[in-house]
């Protein structure tokens, strides 16, 4: 008779350990919701208690401070802009380097690949005075070319990985049927990318989202993002905790909302990317 796997001390302890690491990553989204409802003074006092009340005071003083939904719709068109070229523009890229097995265009992949590990600090004084020169300062375009340029190279190596495992048969097959290149690319390969296209906006989504070194150097107030207003509520003498939870709180939903939407597809685009042909 087959006997049932035992339920050892060991199993336990890493199940104990899985846990307190999920205890772990959850502890900041437990400050950053249960401060947004706190006053200012409650949170200097005890920043990890439960508020007294769960009005929604400081989400309507923050809506208006900083002005949430234009600086939501600033992030929101920066950041589809963005993902949507660097979808597009590596996954062509990366089709051709596949497809096209030249020794330039090996070479051309290992420098995407060599670009992913030069640190963004070492380039911020060239990338200002590039973008000085060019005149892309103050301007969505500019920043939409910035952040092109500094995903291409990630974007790449997973539409690259990804490609190798399509059949190389049914685009042959779909070239007898006398589609043209770009309508074999559009029509039969990029439908096929969805798994790792996902997997890539979903990344890029939650990089260009949240960050914010790159527009304060490019647009600043030109074009203001979430990061950017946020930083208004700290001050030289005064840091408004309550009012930043707030608007942290709002900002971090809609980002939430959508990557538990389309979580389920990045283990699926990730591995399959990962495999060589």
């Amino acid at each position: 008779m087959e006997t049932k796997p035992r339920y050892s001390p060991l199993l336990l302890g890493l199940e104990l350990l899985c846990f307190l690491l999920g205890l772990a990553f959850l502890m900041p989204f437990y400050f950053l919701i249960i401060n947004s409802f706190k006053k200012l003074g409650a949170i200097l006092l005890n920043a990890a208690s439960l508020p007294d009340s769960w009005g929604f005071g400081n989400f309507k003083r923050a809506w208006v401070a900083i002005d949430f939904p234009v600086v939501f719709m600033h992030s929101f068109v920066i950041t589809s802009l963005s993902v949507g070229c660097l979808v597009v523009a590596a996954s062509m890229t990366a089709y051709r380097l596949v497809r096209k097995p030249t020794t330039f265009n090996k070479l051309l992949f290992t420098i995407f690949v060599a670009a992913m590990i030069i640190p963004f600090q070492s380039v911020m004084l060239p990338l200002m005075r590039i973008t000085s020169l060019f005149e892309l300062r103050g301007h969505v375009y500019g920043i939409v070319i910035c952040y092109i340029g500094f995903g291409i190279s990630l974007s790449v190596f997973l539409f690259h990985g990804f490609i190798k495992s399509v059949p190389l048969e049914i685009e042959e097959a779909a070239v007898v049927d006398g589609c043209t290149p770009y309508g074999l690319y559009w029509r039969v390969v990029f439908p096929l990318l969805k798994p790792i296209s996902v997997t890539v906006i979903i990344l890029n989504v939650l990089w260009i989202w949240n960050d914010y070194l790159l527009p304060v150097l490019v647009i600043n107030d030109a074009f203001t993002t979430i990061p950017l207003a946020v930083q208004k509520f700290f001050g030289q003498y005064l840091r408004k905790w309550d009012l930043a939870m707030a608007s942290l709180t709002l900002s971090t939903l809609p980002v939430i909302v959508f990557f538990l939407f389309l979580q389920k597809h990045i283990i699926e685009g990730i591995t399959a990317g990962s495999v060589k042909g």
